[in-house]
């Protein structure tokens, strides 16, 4: 659904991530993990071009989608977010109700009848587990939300837009382990509806939810990716010291 090919990504002249190549399958959850500070969160934001708004970030390399680069499919960075939808690590719902939320992502992309707002409003919040929670207070302040709360309309409102994949930058890290549950049982759920690449350091989330794994290490201060493959494939068998290092806790 989405790949990178070949990806070198540099800010103001130093060298992030070299030559990384990878795919994420439709309907499959692929994870990015690794130490910090190897490239995983800006190849993540290279993916819908996140790297355009950060003065002196380089791109090379190919990103594709469907198997075409992903210029020719979207014409502006703002078509393809509505493809491609990202979930930060630290929830950011707008200072504005829950009902406005959803709906102003929508309203931007040209709906404007009452009744439809409605009725995705609804259908999205069901999705997430939010429905029951929040039905009685759509016109109160996002802000209200707790912070798992928040992160689900997060979610909510980047699925409203009906996107094929989502990025997750570390959904789980600032949650409270009952609340960070509940998201990974939302990622399970989304499982076949959404392709799913997710960031994380916790590498037990990391086997439950991933269909595949990319792991990522850095050699002479530059990211790269050391192995890409299916999840049970790599943690048990995987031929490369660094990654059995990795995934036994013994390094990183």
């Amino acid at each position: 659904m989405i790949a990178a090919h070949n990806l070198f990504i540099s800010y103001r002249g130093r060298n992030i991530l070299r030559n990384a190549s990878l795919e994420a399958k439709p309907g499959q959850v692929l994870a990015l993990v690794g130490p910090s500070g190897c490239g995983k969160s800006s190849l993540l934001a290279a993916l819908n071009r996140m790297t355009d708004l950060i003065p002196g970030a380089t791109v090379s390399g190919q990103i594709t989608f469907g198997g075409a680069p992903i210029n020719s499919v979207f014409a502006t960075r703002a078509e393809l977010c509505r493809h491609v939808g990202m979930i930060f690590q630290k929830p950011n719902p707008f200072a504005m109700s829950i009902r406005r939320n959803i709906e102003l992502g929508l309203r931007e992309h040209g709906e404007r009848s009452r009744a439809k707002l409605k009725q995705i409003t609804e259908h999205v919040l069901r999705d997430v587990g939010l429905w029951d929670e929040v039905q009685h207070r759509l016109d109160h302040s996002a802000l209200e939300l707790s912070g798992g709360q928040q992160q689900r309309l997060c979610i909510a409102r980047a699925i409203a837009l009906k996107p094929q994949v989502l990025l997750m930058d570390e959904p789980c890290s600032a949650l409270d382990p009952i609340a960070a549950e509940r998201v990974e049982q939302l990622i399970q759920s989304m499982r076949g509806q959404y392709t799913i690449v997710i960031v994380t350091h916790n590498l037990a989330q990391a086997r439950r939810l991933a269909d595949s794994i990319a792991v990522f290490w850095t050699r002479e201060g530059i990211g790269e990716i050391v192995e890409h493959g299916p999840t049970e494939t790599i943690f048990e068998t995987s031929s490369s010291e660094i990654v059995n290092s990795y995934l036994s806790g013994r390094r990183g």
